[in-house]
């Protein structure tokens, strides 16, 4: 057995108990190890959460990169005219504050945030969020903070992102990620539509799918391990189609704290020097009735994909594996 097969059956074997099924990918350079548990592998499809808002920042820096859009034009430009953008001190938001999570806007669409918290288990619950709904919830706004200026973690901006740069190419969500991302990249089970493995809640029961209608850019996505694997891959070669789109998401950054940052769509944290001082950048996601969990380490060559149907966390186990495979498999 080698070092990465190990690490990653190390991996599924504490994942397993209390979820119905995981799937762990482990990448080491050319190598590649894919492992699953009940009955789940390599091509099954899991609802990926809000690892969507890296896709979706991605779509950002591919549309900059061709001049279509930049990262500093308001999103304001992007909407239909006349409508009501909130800002504040005179500052406008803009598509790299809605990729960095800085534009001052609420964690949920405005009106949300109240059912959220009395209905937590509410089936489907962002399935009305249409475009009107979104626009109507923007003009309500108010923000939390100057634009740019603090890190306010925002499904509510990531989906508003995805919506405007739909409209900007002329697309659905889902064919601009196909067309920027799913197509260059070869990846066959990437996208908002189609079946998925049923996915389960905390204590086991069966979940309805999530349908996140024009907020599929905070989380609406469903994809594989290995696209998942292809996708991360990409991030990790330094070459390719995307190349100038990756480098961009990766380079542009706001300091959160002084251990983290956010990139676009992304987050990072350097590990302590007695963990190595290793880089690790990655993103998790959640649904009703899934957990996801994507990272690398662009220095060693190294990354991980964690997905499970069932919403418990995976981020503990996720992050050892990475950082033991950021010690040399």
């Amino acid at each position: 057995m080698s070092d990465l097969e190990g690490l990653t059956r190390q991996a599924v074997a504490k994942l397993a108990p209390g979820r119905n099924g995981v799937v762990v990918a482990a990448i080491a350079g050319d190598t590649v190890e894919i492992q699953g548990s009940g009955g789940l592998g390599a091509a099954t499809r899991f609802e990926i959460g809000s690892v969507s808002k890296v896709f979706t920042s991605l779509a950002l820096a591919r549309l900059t990169v061709a001049g279509v859009t930049s990262l500093d034009e308001p999103l304001r430009d992007l909407l239909p005219a006349g409508l009501d953008v909130p800002s504040r001190d005179g500052q406008e938001i803009t598509l790299r504050h809605l990729a960095t999570h800085t534009s001052g806007l609420s964690r949920l669409p405005t009106g949300m945030l109240l059912g959220a918290i009395l209905r937590p288990t509410r089936p489907d619950p962002y399935a009305h969020c249409t475009e009107d709904y979104l626009l109507g919830a923007l003009s309500r706004a108010k923000l939390g903070a100057v634009p740019g200026r603090r890190f306010r973690y925002s499904n509510f901006g990531a989906g508003l992102l995805g919506l405007a740069l739909a409209r900007r190419a002329g697309l659905g969500f889902d064919a601009l990620i196909s067309r920027e991302i799913g197509t260059p990249l070869g990846l066959t089970g990437t996208g908002t539509g189609g079946p998925t493995t049923q996915g389960h809640r905390r204590n086991g029961r069966p979940e309805a799918p999530w349908h996140l209608a024009d907020l599929a850019g905070a989380g609406g996505l469903r994809s594989t391990a290995t696209d998942l694997v292809a996708f991360v891959r990409a991030h990790l070669a330094g070459d390719g189609e995307l190349a100038p789109a990756i480098r961009l998401a990766l380079e542009t950054e706001h300091r959160v704290n002084p251990f983290l940052t956010a990139r676009l769509g992304w987050m990072a944290q350097r590990l302590h020097a007695k963990q190595g001082g290793h880089l690790q950048i990655f993103h998790n996601g959640a649904t009703g009735g899934f957990f996801s969990f994507t990272g690398f380490d662009p220095e060693t060559g190294v990354g991980v994909v964690v997905l499970s149907d069932t919403q418990r966390s995976v981020d503990a186990p996720a992050f050892e594996l990475l950082r033991g495979l950021q010690s040399g498999v």
